[in-house]
């Protein structure tokens, strides 16, 4: 607040030159989450994300805590020779395993790769009912066969029936139908009874709308759904996110929506339940679990509140942290709606500030108060195999022991000791540029307190050395990125520990301690004692190169003089390598490999302090090659060779339509041109024209192909197709095309689905002309390639979306602004009526809907094959149906059924037999007339998934698929 409010006379804070100030101090347990314990805290312990798994995570922990649930997964048969990869039981199993026995939050790996994903599905947000229903399914028929068959059924299932019941005459329809969920409508109802008694609710099919009732003809009737029975765990998913016809997208409704603790299904003398139900089950629930989405419909984060035993006590279980809370939080901060900021300055009468609170609940789990002993049962070790109990306690203490590991880390320190034979065995196998990986060498973990003495003691017993024979050396990482052997421990930091030593000699600030160990070895390969080094000595490391074979080795390590010269060391040069000592050889010094390879040739004649060599440093040397060789062989000299190392890549080649199998492998060069890149894959593939080669790079984060292949010598190298961000992959995809790809480049395909008119067939068809070519060129192209039913017959192009016609193209469009991607583009002969239209003939479009859609029992939704039909003038409706019914070929009995309507920006208007129907249209060409149509409203009758996609869908998501 502003002073000068703060004194104004007017406003009312000062009196007599006083002001009171009141606080509210509200005092919370501040949680230290980086130290925070779940186990501890709750006895229980979460579920880590892999990247947007919330959604997987909060479900799991629900199915977790309904014990028998647990149970039967636990008696699910496995074997010890399964593995949880590659078992959904077994990864299950583990899993809840590990919830039921760890002390620290458990990883789903091994449960997504059962399922069959990849990383790129672990980072794919997913709806969690239908992972729910998907994973049920899955289970469902695991379970066949053995001791636990049935159990989701006894869980899970519940049925209700739908029934049509005429008012006037005794005619009544019903059907049983089976459910794992109920989806009950958030909008428009404040609480869990209001949804259902939306859901039963009783819709009357009068007018326009009558029933068809067999033998009594239409009919007035009312129409609704009872149920039959409920089942012992009702999920209740919440359809928070809806599609919105006004907006053309999804939406969140964040509306404020109530649920009991308790939940009386059996209200008002049963209301919910049909005439059939067993009334003697009490359907009195409890609430088990509360399932959250926190965020907007194009993601947010996914959590659980749930009360294991039904006590008064709640947990949070939010991914890795599990949190007591109380009930409030679980229950009223997450029924949605709005809120009120409290008033800064309640004085002035201010309008209260609200917002919209994201964070709701979409997903109850209760348990019917009869079944709760049943369902909340004691779950113990005798319930797990014991081959299982053996494999996951061994887990168990595996990560135990790695947790102790990790925790005393502080207390020791790693020491990396690379010898002559290390080197020996790496270069020219493993690397090529440097000494030795120091990954790949006797690595000690050594208490920080050790004296370094006691250090090459327990070398002498784990590497046979007599501590005498000894001589350790500092590595150094230089400027240029490479590490040598940078000088010997001296005799006072030999007195040091092993901390103190690493602290003053690791200039790298890495957790480890690297030497190399000196030791010389006699011809009876035993060790013997090492020369003193003067200040003058140099100890060089050597390289052997055979350009013949492309061959380079270590051939070991001398100490020179550095005022001596290249040539005072030729002979022993040669004897080391085993060649006659008069042979010329060439030397050059190793100087670095990063960005580029630099090695040099060494001047001979100069001294070695002339030439700047050290310590450390790296000399390969060849035998001078002769003209003869230098032709023959492809890298004549050390310098090259390093070169084509450095830029050699192996490349895994896929084919395009098999992208996870690797089909062979190819050594390049990163410097590869494009040209020679498609030369060496037409090559493997036999392949004549090299062109007809296409290459698509690889996403290193999805595992997949990109969405985009390589244009025709688009790229310079093949550097350029491997790179990917900051990171360089050593996979391509490949096509054989049957044309070359500069010529595909000039020509656009298209996805057309030609409608034949003399049979009920759909073909479709891959059009590819060259991008100037016209859509008369198409038809004709299409009509080489299909029966017609005359040959003179004429081809139209449509344009169709959403199961309705946009556009009829004209034949002198150029395809090139055709886009198929969103479409489908349908290719149908002209009838003759349509071509001999009189003056009072309308062309109209005829379009199948049904008002029966998920989100809105009033929304009109299209759908199946739309088609044009021609009206006369005067015509009625009964006349048209004629016609309509011969065209379609529906039989009597099922045509009955149809409804007929014009509709007009989405609103039915229903007909009479009677109706004169060209009256109702307006406009006498087709363009831009999709928004008025004749609707034939009938059943969706179109093939279903065995369980409808959830409507709680994203639409950036894909569907859940558990492969295994």
């Amino acid at each position: 607040m502003l002073l000068s409010e703060l004194y104004d006379t007017n406003k009312g804070y000062l009196v007599n030159d006083r002001v009171v100030i009141e606080a509210d101090v509200a005092v919370r347990k501040v949680i230290d989450y980086w130290t925070y314990d779940s186990k501890k805290e709750t006895g229980y312990v979460g579920l880590k994300n892999q990247g947007a798994t919330c959604y997987m995570n909060s479900l799991l922990q629900t199915q977790y805590h309904i014990p028998y649930f647990r149970k039967a997964v636990y008696h699910m048969p496995t074997t010890e020779n399964d593995m949880p990869s590659g078992s959904i039981p077994l990864a299950l199993q583990s899993l809840f395993y590990k919830l039921q026995y760890s002390d620290t939050s458990v990883a789903t790996k091994e449960l997504t790769k059962s399922f069959g994903w990849d990383t790129y599905d672990s980072f794919m947000q997913h709806d969690v009912q239908e992972l729910n229903r998907v994973l049920c399914e899955k289970l469902e028929d695991k379970m066949k066969g053995t001791v636990v068959e049935g159990t989701i059924q006894k869980l899970f299932e519940g049925h209700h029936m739908n029934y049509i019941e005429c008012i006037n005459v005794d005619f009544k329809s019903t059907r049983k139908e089976s459910f794992y969920d109920l989806q009950l409508d958030v909008k428009g109802c404040h609480d869990v009874y209001a949804s259902f008694d939306k859901y039963v609710e009783v819709e009357r099919l009068e007018g326009d709308n009558k029933y068809h009732a067999e033998e009594h003809g239409l009919q007035d009737a009312k129409k609704g759904v009872l149920f039959i029975d409920f089942p012992p765990v009702l999920q209740l998913q919440l359809k928070r996110f809806e599609y919105d016809f006004m907006r053309d997208t999804m939406v969140k409704i964040n509306d404020r929506y109530e649920f009991p603790l308790e939940l009386d299904l059996d209200r008002e003398n049963g209301k919910y339940l049909s005439p059939d139900a067993d009334r003697s089950v009490r359907n009195l629930y409890t609430l088990h679990s509360v399932l959250v989405h926190s965020g907007g419909v194009h993601g947010g984060h996914y959590y659980a509140f749930i009360r294991p035993t039904l006590s008064d006590q709640w947990y949070k279980f939010d991914d890795e942290r599990v949190t007591k809370e109380d009930m409030k939080r679980a229950l009223e901060e997450q029924y949605g709606g709005e809120e009120e900021l409290p008033q800064t300055n309640p004085g002035f009468n201010n309008a209260p500030f609200k917002f919209t609170k994201y964070s709701n609940a979409y997903m109850l789990v209760y348990i019917r108060e009869s079944d709760k002993d049943k369902i909340i049962c004691d779950v113990d070790e005798k319930d797990i195999a014991e081959h299982l109990r053996i494999r996951l306690k061994k887990e168990q203490e595996e990560k135990e022991d790695k947790r102790r590991y990790k925790a005393q880390a502080h207390l020791y320190t790693i020491i990396k000791v690379a010898r002559d034979e290390d080197l020996k065995e790496q270069i020219g196998r493993e690397i090529y540029f440097d000494l030795v990986d120091h990954d790949k060498v006797h690595s000690f973990r050594i208490q920080k307190q050790m004296p370094f003495n006691l250090f090459k003691e327990e070398v002498a017993k784990e590497l046979g050395i007599p501590v005498p024979f000894q001589r350790f050396w500092i590595w150094a990482k230089r400027q240029n990125h490479t590490y040598r052997p940078n000088r010997p421990l001296s005799p006072q930091e030999e007195l040091q520990t092993v901390g103190q030593l690493r602290e003053v000699s690791n200039k790298t600030n890495t957790a480890e301690l690297k030497l190399f160990l000196e030791v010389n070895h006699g011809l009876d390969l035993l060790p013997i004692p090492l020369l003193e080094k003067s200040k003058d000595d140099i100890l060089l490391f050597f390289k052997l190169y055979d350009p013949e074979k492309e061959e380079l080795r270590y051939i070991g390590r001398l100490f020179v003089k550095s005022s001596s010269k290249a040539t005072d060391i030729l002979g022993k040069l040669n004897e080391l390598a085993g060649f006659s000592p008069d042979q010329e050889i060439e030397l050059f010094e190793e100087i670095k490999f990063e960005p580029s390879v630099m090695c040099e040739r060494l001047d001979k004649k100069a001294s070695f302090r002339f030439s700047q060599i050290e310590d450390g440093d790296i000399i390969c040397f060849q035998k001078k090659p002769s003209p003869e060789v230098e032709e023959q062989v492809r890298y004549p000299d050390v310098s090259s060779f390093l070169e084509y190392v450095k830029n050699r890549q192996i490349v895994h080649f896929r084919a395009l339509e098999k992208p996870k199998e690797v089909d062979f492998c190819l050594e390049l060069a990163k410097s590869n041109t494009y040209d020679v890149v498609v030369d060496k894959v037409a090559q493997r593939l036999g392949v004549d024209d090299p062109s007809k080669i296409r290459l698509t790079p690889h996403n290193c984060y999805s595992q997949q192909p990109k969405p985009n292949p390589i244009k025709y010598r688009s790229v310079d190298h093949l550097v350029d197709m491997l790179i990917h961000y900051n990171q360089i992959s050593d996979i391509l995809y490949y096509e054989v095309l049957d044309i070359p790809l500069p010529e595909l480049q000039c020509l656009k395909t298209l996805k057309v689905a030609f409608h034949h008119s003399t049979k009920d067939e759909i073909e479709i068809l891959n059009i590819r002309l060259p991008k100037q070519s016209t859509v008369g060129d198409v038809l004709n192209e299409i009509k080489s390639k299909v029966d017609l039913s005359r040959q003179d017959a004429e081809l139209r192009l449509l344009e169709v979306f959403y199961h309705k016609i946009y556009k009829i193209f004209p034949l002198t469009e150029k395809i090139e602004n055709i886009n198929d991607q969103y479409w489908t583009l349908r290719a149908e002969e002209i009838p003759e009526e349509e071509k001999n239209l009189g003056p009072h003939d309308r062309l109209i479009h005829v379009y199948h809907f049904t008002k029966e859609t998920p989100q809105n029992q009033m929304q009109v939704q299209n759908f199946g094959e739309p088609f044009f039909l021609v009206i006369h003038e005067g015509e009625t409706l009964a006349e048209i149906k004629v016609r309509i019914q011969k065209k379609l070929q529906v039989p009597d009995e099922e045509f009955s059924k149809w409804k007929f309507a014009f509709l007009s920006l989405g609103r039915p208007d229903y007909l009479q037999d009677s109706d004169i129907v060209s009256s109702r249209f307006q406009r006498r060409d087709v363009y831009g007339a999709w928004e008025q149509y004749l609707g034939l409203e009938h059943a969706d009758n179109t093939p279903k998934r065995a369980y409808s996609v959830s409507q709680n869908r994203h639409t950036f998501e894909k569907p859940v698929k558990i492969y295994n």
